[in-house]
């Protein structure tokens, strides 16, 4: 919910969008470019949005310059979340995504996910595979997620969120249904429009590459480098939320047990492969933030993973290329 003055829109000439790109920045005008080019160019008509998040640099004279976007610039600092919800209220395509302003979309990418989702009128979303990327945005090699499961994945993405964020379309009109993003879940607010589509719609994948995530580092700036305090939004509206869904109420005690316990040993096998990348990136009071705060939110089930020789395999190689667990 917008809690400032309010927002400006700056709209181009209209045309009917099929799909509305929606794309929040902050501070990073010199991004924007290639992030823009990347979504008008992954499918036919396509509305890109821009969302300006109260920057006070170049960010505004530099969409002026943008032809072919339609510009909104809050009053006041909003965050990824509000920023988001902006954009989807300024929005029109039947379909959306959501693209940060450092990732990228793949061309043609959009429409042939709308093509697979049009297949299915019972889905609600589809995503696809995410090529890591540096912090220039160039593939590195390696992509996730490994495996593409479809279907009911209520359950799975209750524990886990293995779908990329920048490689999500979803409809428009499970809006309706699901209402726009928790804006108090900032930094997993994706991941939490994942599981409220999934409790009530199916969801569809596509192995194809459709994005290139620019995976995080100290001195990118990006939130998700900050996993502690992701973990502890994560874990937060596990407890005090999705399993409090009808969905999750219905399938009875015994299976939501299930789901927490799932959900702390991965919550807990990520936050140790995050804690070892910040050690070896000669970070060791970000390795002590981790490790303390492990400790914290998982007590007991921390013991029990710590001492088993299999937690620590990938500790002095590398962690799998699913870890990203929030991306």
């Amino acid at each position: 919910m917008l809690n400032c003055s309010g927002y400006r829109v700056i709209m181009p000439k209209l045309f009917m969008a099929k799909t509305s790109v929606i794309i929040p920045t902050f501070a990073r005008p010199h991004l924007l470019r290639r992030c823009i080019a990347s979504a008008l160019l992954a499918g036919s008509n396509v509305e890109v949005i821009v969302v300006d998040d109260a920057s006070q640099d170049k960010t505004a004279s530099v969409c002026s310059e943008l032809r072919n976007i339609k510009y909104v610039r809050l009053d006041c600092n909003q965050r990824v979340a509000g920023a988001r919800n902006a954009g989807l209220l300024a929005s029109t395509g039947d379909y959306v995504a959501f693209l940060d302003d450092d990732d990228l979309r793949l061309p043609g990418s959009i429409d042939r996910q709308i093509a697979l989702l049009d297949a299915r009128s019972d889905a609600a979303m589809i995503y696809g595979r995410a090529l890591y990327g540096d912090e220039d945005c160039r593939p590195k090699g390696d992509s996730y997620p490994d495996q593409f499961p479809q279907g009911d994945l209520f359950w799975e993405l209750m524990s886990w969120n293995f779908i990329p964020c920048p490689t999500v379309v979803f409809r428009r009109e499970c809006l309706q249904r699901i209402g726009l993003l928790d804006e108090a879940a900032d930094g997993v607010d994706d991941w939490d429009m994942w599981v409220r589509i999934a409790e009530l719609y199916p969801v569809l994948a596509t192995e194809e590459a459709v994005a290139i995530w620019r995976q995080p580092t100290p001195t990118s700036g990006q939130f998700s480098f900050r996993a502690e305090r992701m973990h502890r939004r994560a874990r937060q509206l596990h407890r005090d939320k999705w399993l409090w869904l009808p969905r999750a109420m219905q399938d009875g005690a015994e299976r939501r047990r299930d789901s927490t316990r799932t959900f702390d040993e991965r919550a807990i096998q990520q936050m140790i492969w995050a804690a070892a990348s910040r050690l070896k990136a000669r970070g060791p009071v970000d390795f002590v933030r981790l490790a303390f705060q492990m400790a914290r939110l998982y007590p007991f089930a921390a013991v029990r993973k710590t001492i088993r020789p299999s937690t620590w395999g990938f500790v002095f190689d590398r962690a799998p290329k699913n870890a990203a667990w929030i991306s």
